[in-house]
């Protein structure tokens, strides 16, 4: 049986208990969001379309943050951390990959809108598919790297779950740092800005200057309100998957 770990001394029983509720209720609402949107995908013909992929990639990898911070949610509701040091490296190469997944996935769907109304043709399936399959492989290879020694999970300073180690600051950390910010950060970063400064452009040319915000939300559950029940077709499937009925009514007319 994995040992547990106990909080740090330093921390109050309320102050344990206030966030144990705040990463609760914000993994709940993350999951119910981002389950709507993965759910209506999965249940609406009309909303399997290349573009709609990233968005499920986004949803999927959103939901994964979620469960992250459940787990969080738990042990700060338990007062420790109860899953032991490998489960420590678990929760903490799951929550990287999700963290990841979800940048590049959002600076995914910033070039997919940017090629839509730029180039005013669909995205083709074969280049969703391969955009996908690239964010979940690099997020994967990324968030290993700590596993096989280059950087370090460890407990974060309340001790409820687990993340790089920051506080470290020798040699190999820093390298792996500023590394992995670049690719996954900063490249994310300019690719999103870039991609919806050249559709305000476009779209301004044409006389149509509303664009989505600049810089794509990463927080689970702004981004399953942004990106995918924002999106009116997702609206409508939403409804569809609640509502049977009018959904058998929609496909006969």
């Amino acid at each position: 049986m994995s040992e547990s770990r106990a909080l740090p001394t330093s921390f109050g029983e309320l102050e344990v208990l206030a966030v144990g509720t705040v990463l609760l209720v914000e993994a709940l609402t993350g999951l119910s969001l981002n389950s709507l949107t993965i759910l209506s995908f999965c249940k609406t013909p009309e909303l399997r379309t290349p573009s709609h992929l990233l968005v499920l990639s986004l949803a999927v990898a959103d939901s994964g943050i979620s469960l992250n911070a459940l787990v969080a949610a738990i042990s700060s509701l338990l007062r420790r951390w109860p899953y032991g040091s490998d489960g420590c490296q678990a929760h903490g190469f799951q929550g990287f990959v999700m963290a990841l997944a979800s940048i590049c996935s959002s600076a995914a769907i910033a070039w997919g809108r940017y090629h839509h109304h730029c180039t005013r043709s669909q995205l083709a399936w074969n280049t969703a598919v391969f955009l996908v399959f690239f964010v979940w492989v690099s997020s994967v290879f990324w968030a290993a790297l700590p596993l096989l020694g280059w950087g370090h999970y460890d407990y974060e300073p309340l001790g409820t779950c687990c993340t790089l180690d920051y506080s470290s600051g020798d040699r190999n950390f820093i390298s792996f740092l500023f590394t992995m910010a670049f690719f996954n950060f900063l490249l994310p970063l300019f690719i999103t800005l870039i991609s919806y400064q050249l559709m305000e452009q476009k779209l301004r040319k044409t006389g149509h200057p509303q664009v989505p915000a600049l810089i794509a939300k990463m927080v689970p559950t702004v981004n399953a309100v942004h990106y995918g029940l924002g999106s009116e077709m997702v609206q409508k499937g939403v409804w569809q998957c609640f509502s049977p009925q009018r959904s058998e009514q929609d496909r006969a007319r």
